[in-house]
């Protein structure tokens, strides 16, 4: 039952939980970490971690998402980000960070002129082909407006996965399309693709029941949002409780499989993953796996020497990310960073290590069976 709430005379409002307000629950029986399965199949493909990279210039060149796809993951590339834009990408970020260490809003010009550069279809196919010839899922996020446009020469380069996420992403868009076409039904759009489709933001049940309905093979809860980077609630006024939000796509999810008679859809948690525990919590809240951004930019294969931003910090009129710096010095490798080991206590190393030990001390060895695990809120 929801808790609502009287926010005044006639108007009520939903009570809601972060991460941060709930804890796992051990249950009576534990379990040895080393007995622990952390993989997922999302369509055909499986990966042995749940971890999924933010798609944004800040964290994911074609050398990243092979090394991340190496490790279990999976490696997202932004494809309307600088990779598609400029050949001299990371000479173009490290204007950006020297920018962004004089002075904030500099970057952020900066990066609205980088990305006001035409895509370079050649150039992004490329990338695209260096991560296929790895031999490691190829995954390119594409907003709604452009995925009509774009997509046809991201299959004929040869993706496995195709990504459609923007801030909030609806069914079917009502707006028109920057090239002044219809709006993009998403349900028509991925029936006539031969690539699993994973979409998303979304931020409630039923929203992410209408974009199961459309047949993605995923759906991506929140919008990457972390305190002192995204600004969505800043400029926009919406902000993501993200064990609520995840679990409340996790219950639409369980309606979708009875309403289909056992089609599975994946839920991707996106926002407030920060440690470990934040990984272990998300997915007791129900997600089959998390997409990370600050927590991957501490890694030293991270495209942003240690700086993170959102892709929609590049936003040419409403900009809604800001230039965070991560990491300073030497940073620690990715395959630290995911599976250790670990000198940091506070849960930013060794990810998949932390979540292991928690499905073990709750009594869980795979992931699907920690979705069930007890919960309790904090007073």
């Amino acid at each position: 039952m929801r808790d609502m709430v009287e926010i005044g005379m006639g108007r009520t409002a939903r009570r809601t939980y972060e991460l941060d307000d709930i804890n796992i629950v051990p249950s009576r029986r534990t379990r040895s970490s080393k007995d622990v399965s952390t993989a997922w199949q999302l369509d055909a493909y499986r990966f042995e971690i749940p971890v999924v990279s933010h798609p944004t210039d800040a964290l994911v060149s074609p050398e990243f998402a092979i090394e991340l796809g190496r490790l279990g993951g999976l490696g997202i590339l932004n494809g309307e980000g600088l990779i598609g834009r400029h050949a001299d990408v990371e000479d173009k970020i490290a204007q950006v960070i020297e920018a962004a260490e004089k002075e904030p809003s500099a970057a952020i010009r900066l990066l609205q002129q980088l990305h006001a550069a035409p895509l370079d279809l050649e150039l992004l196919g490329e990338a695209v082909a260096k991560v296929r010839d790895a031999g490691v899922v190829t995954a390119v996020r594409v907003s709604p407006q452009n995925a009509r446009a774009l997509t046809p020469a991201l299959i004929a380069a040869g993706i496995d996965l195709l990504v459609i996420q923007g801030t909030i992403v609806s069914a079917e868009r009502v707006a028109k399309n920057d090239d002044g076409g219809e709006p993009l039904n998403l349900k028509t759009f991925i029936s006539e693709l031969d690539v699993p489709v994973v979409a998303g933001g979304v931020l409630d049940h039923r929203t992410a029941l209408h974009l199961m309905r459309t047949g993605a093979a995923g759906v991506i809860v929140g919008y990457g949002s972390t305190q002192g980077v995204t600004t969505s609630d800043e400029v926009l006024g919406i902000s993501v409780p993200m064990a609520t939000a995840i679990a409340d796509a996790a219950a639409a999810r369980r309606e979708y499989l009875d309403e289909t008679g056992g089609r599975y859809v994946h839920v991707l948690a996106d926002g407030d993953i920060h440690t470990s525990g934040d990984l272990a919590k998300a997915i007791a809240c129900g997600a089959d796996a998390v997409v990370l951004g600050t927590p991957l930019a501490l890694a030293a294969e991270a495209l942003g020497n240690g700086w993170f931003w959102p892709a929609a910090a590049a936003h040419p009129s409403l900009p809604r990310g800001a230039l965070l710096q991560v990491a300073d010095g030497q940073r620690p490798p990715l395959e630290q960073v995911l599976n250790g080991p670990s000198d940091d206590p506070f849960g930013s190393l060794n990810l998949v290590g932390g979540l292991r030990r928690s499905m073990a001390k709750a009594g869980y060895c795979d992931l699907k069976e920690f979705q069930k695990v007890g919960l309790t809120v904090g007073s």
